[in-house]
């Protein structure tokens, strides 16, 4: 039944994925300055997501429109990245944003909330 489950959860999620690339529309157009200084912003960013969950899709689908060339990790089961999220963010849930700051690193969750802070510090 398991694994009758996760088969029905990852066609769905491929459908979601697929769509989603079909219908993105265009990204956010800056002069070339304006995107240096953006690409050099995300540097300190990395969404930690799952391909085929569509909160995941969601917040990719933000960052594209925004034009943002932030780093994506894979955290499906057996990716290194998911250690990485369960120590740092304390849970393993995506899409989840890491924001590295001098002071400490701050992991945002939910998608509604990663496409609120990426509006606001970049638009």
């Amino acid at each position: 039944m398991r694994l009758f489950i996760s088969l029905i959860r990852n066609a769905l999620g491929g459908v979601i994925a697929l769509l989603d690339l079909i219908t993105r529309g265009r990204k956010l157009k800056r002069l070339p300055r304006e995107q240096q200084q953006v690409e050099k912003a995300v540097q300190e960013l990395t969404l930690y997501q799952f391909f085929a969950c569509p909160f995941c899709i969601k917040a990719r689908r933000a960052i594209y429109k925004m034009n943002l060339p932030i780093s994506k990790r894979n955290v499906s089961n057996g990716f290194p990245y998911r250690d990485e999220l369960a120590q740092g963010g304390g849970k393993v849930q995506a899409p989840c944003l890491r924001i590295q700051t001098p002071e400490k690193d701050i992991w945002l969750y939910e998608s509604p909330e990663i496409s609120k802070y990426l509006q606001q510090r970049f638009q």
